[in-house]
């Protein structure tokens, strides 16, 4: 039987479908950490091993080499750890993909280019990745996240976000305050005024119309506010519902469960939608009847997208769903 992802998108291509947090952590011993947590909760975010904060300087290259070694250990069985090499004006963004592409490759679930000025900033990056995995024998494409957190990278964003590989467009809130140089108020970099100050509202949604039209994820900033779940969810929360992010940064271990309860889906359709797409695959994708209503490839592709999300929500599907389109 055809799997949905060959049978519903020949037409065009569709969003990644892709958890709704990424977790970052820099040391081996943070990186370990949530590791255990993925095993605890279930495929539901992803693991971002940070290069370009996490290592300490004059130790790049032990660092890098530190996460080729867990990326491909058995303490990553999910495959769902990616990793943030260094910005572009940095002497050993080189050095990190040197070490990183051939090392761990074929199982890095992405590469994030921070701090990009500019659209030549990140497609030079992203050439070089090209050129490194074809060179290490790498056939697979590494998808790509590029943060958008500086005057240039936003200038550009609509063109940025139409590079290859391109997965997810990542808002960077703290550096992209920083470099208005007092015109917003540090306050901004929190809950309220993250989401009404009318300069990075009109940023934040000019980098989610750029992702989503060019099928890009767009994936919104941390919440600083460590120790409060609540104010986590409620940004994620109007993240999602009032700019149409559909990621989130997380940054301490209490944020992940957070942002994956406020970006799950709407559940109240998922069992007809499973009960559908059953349907519709015996019918070799063919228009359907289901409870008095037609179906066919259009409603078919939206309640696949609703079922793999909530699946990388952690929600609990059918077996036969689970049998037929996960295992």
């Amino acid at each position: 039987m055809t799997h949905p992802n060959e049978a519903l998108f020949e037409s065009g291509k569709s969003l990644p479908v892709i958890p709704s947090c990424e977790h970052f952590a820099g040391s081996e011993k943070l990186i370990l950490k949530a590791f255990e947590m993925q095993k605890k909760l279930g495929p539901v975010f992803d693991i971002t091993c940070d290069c370009e904060d996490g290592a300490e300087t004059g130790k790049e290259v032990e660092h890098a080499n530190m996460i080729v070694r867990v990326v491909n250990s058995d303490a990553n069985p999910y495959s769902m750890a990616g990793v943030r090499i260094h910005d572009h004006s940095h002497a050993d963004w080189r050095q990190d993909v040197d070490i990183l592409v051939p090392g761990a490759g074929e199982k890095l679930a992405y590469i994030t280019l921070p701090k990009s000025t500019c659209y030549e900033d990140a497609k030079t990056q992203i050439e070089y990745i090209q050129a490194k995995c074809k060179e290490a024998g790498i056939s697979r494409e590494i998808p790509i996240h590029v943060l958008i957190e500086t005057h240039g990278a936003l200038n550009d964003v609509e063109k940025i976000a139409t590079l290859p590989w391109l997965q997810v467009l990542d808002f960077g809130l703290m550096d992209f305050v920083s470099g208005y140089q007092g015109a917003i108020p540090a306050i901004n970099m929190r809950s309220p005024g993250q989401f009404d100050h009318r300069l990075i509202g009109a940023a934040k949604a000019r980098v989610c119309q750029a992702a989503i039209q060019n099928h890009v994820i767009p994936c919104h900033n941390v919440t600083l506010d460590l120790k409060n779940p609540y104010q986590t969810y409620k940004d994620a929360e109007r993240a999602r519902n009032e700019f149409g992010f559909m990621r989130m940064w997380s940054i301490y271990p209490t944020q992940i469960q957070a942002i994956v309860d406020a970006m799950k889906p709407d559940f109240t359709e998922l069992e007809d939608a499973q009960n559908i797409l059953i349907k519709a695959q015996d019918a070799e994708w063919g228009p359907i009847q289901y409870d008095g209503e037609l179906h066919d490839r259009a409603t078919y592709r939206y309640f696949w997208e609703l079922v793999q999300r909530s699946h990388f929500s952690g929600q609990k599907l059918q077996d036969e769903v689970v049998k037929r389109f996960f295992s």
